[in-house]
């Protein structure tokens, strides 16, 4: 090969190295992810000294854990195409249940019947969304409001206190100086991420959300798994509700308000189709991570709360925009 085309070689490829990381970047939402959250922490650390502290990473791993657990039931509901607006509630009503559960029953019984409250529930929208072919957000709306009613009317509208110690060594305690509830929160997402990569189920997940009638006519069980997708999303709203419990030490008919919006939030940040079919565990635990990191930004930076929520919002929406730019408008979201 001549000098010349040995120098006209090198410089298609210089300029294909740009092409080469806008292609990967396209495709990998994970990378995308990481990118994002590297931007948001070194501006944050810019804006404010305090973030970067030792006390301030660990008080972000802490509020990361409520959210991450539903939005990890969230990221299963969505990526076969559909909605739960009523995780929030699900969580308070969950909790309701463990506190009148503990004090006769003791604490491992009680946690159990959190979470068997949560997974019930879950699967009564899964059933009715899948056999009554009603639509997702009808029905965990429907879900929602009743869940919070029966909290208030199960705990007779007031607050339970008294948490055993035992259940709040779960946010209190640590290992080698990591919250041993964002370890939980940690070893919960490496599951749900096994379980999407490698198992049948969760490739059965995505099947239903790209196209449900043709993963029909292939074979899989696809009532099956879209139910499963709900009580999953019950079950980690309860767990939610036990992590909460821990944290604060009492109990409140209003708990886990907010946590649907917040939830959808993180998916839709971490790069799923709210149509289902794309999504990745791993994108969700970053769009935690990314709201969680802003909020407590704008914490440090002593924002009025009341802005706050205009933030976030702007944040979501410029997410999925950008995300759409990324991925070459192949996506339907």
């Amino acid at each position: 090969m001549s000098r010349t085309a040995e120098d006209r070689t090198a410089v298609a490829a210089r300029r294909s190295l740009p092409a080469q990381l806008l292609h990967l970047l396209a495709t990998q939402i994970e990378l995308r992810m990481v990118l994002l959250i590297v931007v948001v922490m070194a501006g944050l650390s810019r804006i404010s000294p305090y973030f970067l502290t030792a006390n301030n990473l660990l008080n972000v791993m802490d509020q990361s854990v409520i959210a991450g657990m539903v939005a990890l039931g969230q990221t299963l509901v969505i990526l076969i195409g559909g909605i739960d607006l009523s995780v929030g509630s699900l969580t308070g009503v969950s909790a309701i249940m463990l506190g009148l559960a503990f004090p006769k029953l003791g604490v491992p019984i009680a946690v159990l019947i959190c979470l068997a409250s949560g997974a019930f529930l879950g699967l009564i929208n899964g059933v009715i969304i899948t056999f009554g072919r009603i639509a997702p957000f009808v029905v965990t709306l429907g879900m929602m409001s009743i869940g919070r009613s029966m909290a208030y009317v199960l705990s007779g509208a007031s607050s339970i206190g008294n948490i055993p110690d035992s259940l709040a060594a779960l946010t209190a305690d640590s290992v080698f100086g990591i919250p041993l509830d964002f370890l939980c929160l940690i070893v919960a997402y490496a599951i749900a991420w096994f379980f999407l990569t490698f198992a049948k189920g969760g490739r059965t997940l995505y099947a239903i959300g790209s196209n449900a009638e043709a993963a029909r006519i292939a074979g899989l069980s696809i009532n099956l798994w879209s139910i499963a997708a709900y009580v999953v999303a019950g079950l980690m709203s309860a767990v939610a509700a036990v992590f909460l419990t821990s944290k604060i030490l009492s109990i409140d008919p209003i708990g886990g308000a907010g946590e649907e919006l917040d939830s959808i939030a993180a998916v839709v940040i971490g790069g799923a189709s709210l149509f289902g079919g794309r999504g990745s565990i791993i994108g969700t635990l970053a769009g935690v991570f990314i709201m969680v990191f802003i909020r407590n930004g704008l914490n440090l930076l002593n924002v009025s709360p009341y802005w706050q929520g205009t933030a976030i919002g702007s944040i979501i929406i410029a997410a999925v925009l950008v995300e759409r730019l990324l991925s070459g408008g192949r996506s339907r979201a």
